[in-house]
C-alpha cells in the first residue's frame, strides 16, 4: 500500500489578501451551499483507482474554510468516508483565520474528527497586518488560539510571514516571542514572496512598494532558523518547524512525491503518473460538476525524469535531504554524476554521506538557485 492524502479546497474569503496567489473569492457566500453540493458530487464521481492507496491525511484549505458552517465540513468528510477507505487517516487539518472561527464551530470541528488546526496569524504587528490587508487584530489571534485550545485541539500550527517591507528585526522578534508564549506544536515561517497576479506584484512593479534586499532576507532566514531551533522547534523543511512528532504529515505527500487527490476549484492531484488541476474559477467549476463533466483544466503525464527532478526539488528542501536510493535505477548514475559536480561547485553547502545528501544552513539559504542545477 502507498500512503496518500486528500486535499479539499474551500475558496471563500472575506477579503483577498494583497500577497495571496491561492485561488479565493470574496462576496460569494450565497454560493456556499451550491458549492458543497458540487464538491460532494465531484468526490462521488471520482474514478481514480485508489485500491492500493492508504489514505492517512486530509487537509482542508483555502480560502478560509472556517468561514463556512461546520455542518458543511461534516458533509464533505462524511462523503469522503462513504467514497474512500479513510479509516487509516491520522491527521485531519483545517485552516482558520483569527476572528473567523467561532468557538462553537471549533468545538464542532473536534467532534467530527478534525485533529489539527492551522491558523493564519501572519503577524502580531498592527502596521504589518494592515499592509498585508489582514482583517484581524492581535487580540483576535489570542482569542482564537485560546478557543482552539479550549475545544481540545492538541496539534496547532501557526503561520507567520517575515521579510515584509518596513518590518524591523525587533518587530519580528516580538512576533516570535508572542508565538513562543502561545506554544503551538508547529510553526510555518515564510518569507513574503512577490507572486504574479497579486496586488503586491503590481505595487512592486510600479515601485509603490520596495521589498527588502536579498542580503537582509538571507540574514533573517538564518537567524530565524537558529531562534526557532533554540526554542524547541526543529526545522524539517525550509519554512516548516515543529516540536518532535508534530511534523505536518500531509505535506510529506507533496514533498515525497506520493499520491494525493484534490477536490474543489484550483485543487491539484497526483496519482503517481499523472498530475492535474481543476479550473481556478468557481463559476466554471460549478457548471462542469453540475453537468457531470470534469472540472479538470490541465493534466500531464510525468516522465521518469520529471518525477526524479521533483524528488530532488522537494527532497533537498527538507532537512533529511535526498536519498540516492529513491532515484530510479536507470537514472541514478547520470544524476549522481551531475549532483557531485554541483557539490564541488558549492563547497560548504552540502552534508554528504554515501547514500544521502542534504544542505547545510548556508545551502538552504541558497537552495532556490542551487536545486535547479542538480536537475537534468
Amino acid at each position: 500500500m502507498i500512503n496518500a492524502g486528500i486535499y479539499i479546497h474551500i475558496p471563500f474569503c472575506e477579503v483577498k489578501c494583497m500577497y495571496c496567489d491561492f485561488y479565493s473569492i470574496t462576496g460569494k457566500k450565497d454560493m456556499i451551499s451550491r458549492f458543497i453540493a458540487a464538491i460532494t458530487n465531484e468526490i462521488n464521481n471520482c474514478d481514480i483507482d485508489v485500491s492500493k492507496w492508504n489514505f492517512d491525511t486530509i487537509f482542508i484549505g483555502g480560502g478560509t474554510p472556517s468561514l463556512i458552517k461546520s455542518i458543511y465540513i461534516d458533509s464533505i468528510i462524511e462523503c469522503l468516508n462513504k467514497k474512500f477507505n479513510i479509516t487509516g487517516v491520522k491527521e485531519v487539518t483545517i485552516e482558520v483565520n483569527p476572528g473567523e472561527a467561532p468557538k462553537k464551530r471549533l468545538n464542532d470541528y473536534k467532534k467530527i474528527g478534525i485533529n489539527r488546526i492551522s491558523i493564519g496569524v501572519q503577524s502580531f504587528q498592527p502596521m504589518l497586518l494592515k499592509f498585508l490587508t489582514r482583517i484581524h487584530n492581535k487580540n483576535q489571534i489570542f482569542n482564537t488560539y485560546n478557543d482552539i485550545r479550549d475545544a481540545g485541539f492538541e496539534n496547532v500550527n501557526c503561520d507567520l510571514i517575515y521579510s515584509i517591507p518596513k518590518q524591523t528585526w525587533s518587530m519580528w522578534e516580538d512576533d516570535l516571542d508572542n508565538l513562543f508564549n502561545l506554544n503551538p506544536e508547529h510553526i510555518s515561517a515564510y518569507t513574503l514572496t512577490v507572486e504574479k497576479g497579486t496586488d503586491l506584484f503590481s505595487m512592486v512593479s510600479k515601485n509603490i512598494v520596495k521589498m527588502p534586499k536579498n542580503s537582509v532576507e538571507g540574514e533573517w532566514f538564518l537567524n530565524t532558523r537558529s531562534i526557532l531551533s533554540a526554542n524547541g522547534y526543529h526545522p524539517y523543511e525550509v519554512s516548516n518547524f515543529s516540536k518532535t512528532g508534530y511534523e505536518c504529515l500531509h505535506n510529506y505527500h507533496y514533498w515525497d512525491i506520493e499520491p494525493y487527490l484534490g477536490f474543489g476549484p484550483s485543487a491539484h492531484a497526483f496519482d503517481g503518473k499523472y498530475r492535474w488541476n481543476n479550473s481556478g474559477s468557481l463559476e466554471y467549476y460549478l457548471k462542469q460538476v453540475e453537468n457531470n463533466k470534469t472540472p479538470i483544466a490541465n493534466k500531464e503525464k510525468l516522465s521518469l525524469v520529471d518525477i526524479t527532478n521533483e524528488l530532488i526539488g522537494f527532497g533537498m528542501r527538507m532537512k533529511k535531504g535526498l536519498d540516492f536510493s529513491s532515484l530510479p535505477n536507470s537514472l541514478q548514475k547520470k544524476y549522481k554524476k551531475n549532483i557531485y559536480k554541483v557539490i564541488e561547485r558549492y563547497p560548504n553547502h552540502f552534508i554528504q554521506s554515501k547514500e544521502n545528501i542534504s544542505f547545510t544552513e548556508q545551502g538552504l539559504l541558497n537552495a532556490d538557485f542551487i536545486i535547479p542545477t542538480m536537475m537534468i
